[in-house]
């Protein structure tokens, strides 16, 4: 459906960026492992991004070489920000999820804003989120590279 104001709109604000998670409660702590799982399931959607990827023959399975292929892609979405700006929050998603799995103690937590971030086992939190969104924009640092800086504590 084509609504001419609404695009009109559109084109006079910025993009969106950033994701904001609310949850039903209190708990402080985010919730039961059930929650935390049913976090990350529903953080490692990335639709925007695994459609793009698929598109470029790129397999997405929540593992660190999918992010080195990820790196490779050629960055035709920066000429549209809005996508950029999309593919960006899918990107540091989608880092937060290969992190959540594969690093020891790592896990998703929501700040009071509604911010996804990953803590570690260290405790430091990590902006993934943000990180995702310089990479669809600049392609630095690369999603590899900051797994990598993550994993190492």
């Amino acid at each position: 459906m084509n609504i001419s104001f609404l695009g009109n709109w559109r084109k006079r604000r910025d993009p969106a960026f950033g994701v904001a998670v609310f949850t039903g409660g209190d708990s402080g702590d985010g919730g039961d492992d059930d929650g935390h799982q049913a976090l990350a399931e529903l953080l490692s959607e990335c639709e925007l991004l695994r459609a793009q990827a698929e598109q470029a023959g790129v397999e997405l399975d929540d593992s660190t070489a999918s992010l080195e292929a990820l790196d490779q892609l050629v960055p035709r979405w920066r000429d549209d920000e809005e996508t950029a700006a999309w593919l960006g929050n899918d990107a540091g998603l989608y880092l937060g999820t290969v992190v959540v799995r594969a690093v020891p103690g790592a896990r998703w937590e929501i700040w009071p804003n509604g911010q996804p971030v990953v803590r570690l086992a260290s405790g430091r939190e990590v902006d993934v989120v943000e990180a995702g969104q310089e990479w669809a924009a600049s392609g630095v640092p690369e999603l590899s590279q900051l797994y990598a800086e993550v994993a190492e504590g």
